[in-house]
């Protein structure tokens, strides 16, 4: 059985637990290999049963890094995405590139016969997300968003509690990223990494990086090393605090409570501490509103305070609150209402590991689903919500508006 035959008739297929023959290994096309595109090169490496064949990426030293993380000095270089689609050895791809281009991506890997891995945010508008959940599905393809606080057993378990009444109905739950650094290392200021301060050589980043493929569907602009390296900063290439950190906390939020996406929301913010020339908001407060829960979620962000607001689902009699940020989140404690009359006060329950089955990583959980054809844990129905919720939170605070979500004709109102 060769491997094309393998990965496309293995349904009901064990889930990847050893390693692999060759004849069975997924190979794998990383395209973009910048700052988060590094990190699942080596979530890849932490898994069985694939290997990166192919690097893409339209900078050269984010190519050569590529190929030198990967493992394997024969993963072939590439500066056109479409190329390394048309690669047969690629039977899935990993993509970590700016939000911009994730619409496009995701719709020629799917035509090109690809799984794919996606980074967050999704996409930039819902009717970019519509598309993409559409070829998703028309196709057959499997599609992973990149939320790894759904690779932990505490939000599975979590979620049980909530159903089984034990902490009462949940009306608000409150969530939040921080951060505090110096405004000369200020949040997406970095340079190809998250600790990468020093600012290269500008004449040298020119010559080793193809501009115009980078833009791509972008407004057309001169070079500039700012969008490059800190695009998250500006509207044009993805949407700011919503598309990177909210994204994973109410992504987080859904994966306990599931209750698909808000009715409405209304976000209040500004550039008050960074005023480094961006143009997204370093402070927001996002309140959504769910009418039939009847709950509230609330999403916090500060670049001036980096205390903590990790996940916290109130109910009547009990409070569960998570120890980190949800993507990161793998423990809990549940604090009793004292006053409520069914628990006592204080911690009266912890996370029990033994009563959750461990969960495979993220990127593991994508290549079991290529394996068996099924869906994975973040696949593009949950995509879609998460996509849909964000654009809430950006639409609210770019039109300074309350917004409705129309479930009927599937629109932003």
């Amino acid at each position: 059985m060769t491997r094309k035959s393998f990965l496309h008739t293995a349904i009901g297929a064990p889930a990847v637990a050893r390693a692999a023959a060759p004849s069975d290994t997924i190979g794998l096309g990383m395209i973009g290999t910048g700052t988060r595109g590094g990190d699942l090169i080596k979530d890849v490496l932490k898994t069985t049963g694939s290997r990166i064949v192919a690097i893409c990426d339209v900078y050269k030293p984010h190519v050569e890094k590529g190929v030198k993380m990967c493992g394997n000095a024969e993963a072939k270089r590439y500066t056109d995405y479409r190329d390394l689609l048309a690669d047969k050895n690629v039977d899935a791809v990993v993509v970590a590139s700016p939000d911009h281009w994730h619409a496009k991506m995701l719709t020629d890997a799917c035509d090109a016969g690809k799984d794919v891995y996606m980074e967050k945010g999704w996409t930039r508008t819902v009717e970019e997300a519509k598309s993409m959940r559409a070829k998703v599905k028309q196709t057959g393809r499997v599609m992973q968003l990149g939320h790894q606080g759904r690779q932990y057993a505490a939000a599975a378990q979590a979620r049980e509690l909530i159903g089984q009444g034990y902490i009462g109905p949940v009306t608000l739950v409150t969530t939040g990223r921080c951060g505090n650094t110096p405004p000369e290392r200020a949040t997406w200021r970095w340079y190809g990494y998250y600790s990468a301060w020093d600012r290269p050589d500008e004449a040298q980043v020119v010559k080793d990086l193809d501009w115009e493929r980078w833009l791509g569907p972008a407004p057309k602009r001169p070079f500039s090393m700012e969008r490059f390296w800190h695009w998250r900063c500006y509207w044009d290439y993805g949407t700011g605090v919503a598309g990177d950190l909210l994204s994973h906390e109410l992504d987080y939020v859904q994966s306990v409570l599931g209750y698909g996406i808000p009715d409405r929301c209304s976000t209040l913010g500004g550039i008050h501490f960074l005023t480094d020339g961006r143009e997204i908001p370093d402070t927001t407060s996002t309140t959504y509103q769910f009418d039939k829960q009847k709950c509230t979620v609330t999403f916090a962000s500060s670049m001036n305070s980096a205390q903590p607001l990790t996940p916290e689902f109130r109910g009547k009699f009990a409070a569960i609150r998570f120890n980190r940020i949800g993507q990161d989140a793998n423990d809990f404690e549940v604090i009793g209402e004292r006053n409520a009359g069914k628990h006592a006060g204080g911690v009266i329950r912890k996370f029990d590991p033994a009563a959750t089955p461990p969960q495979p990583s993220h990127m593991q959980d994508f290549l079991n689903c290529i394996r068996e054809r099924r869906k994975p844990k973040c696949n593009e129905d949950e995509a879609f919500v998460e996509a849909v919720t964000f654009i809430m939170s950006a639409k609210a605070y770019r039109e300074q508006r309350v917004v409705r979500w129309d479930g009927g004709r599937e629109e932003i109102v």
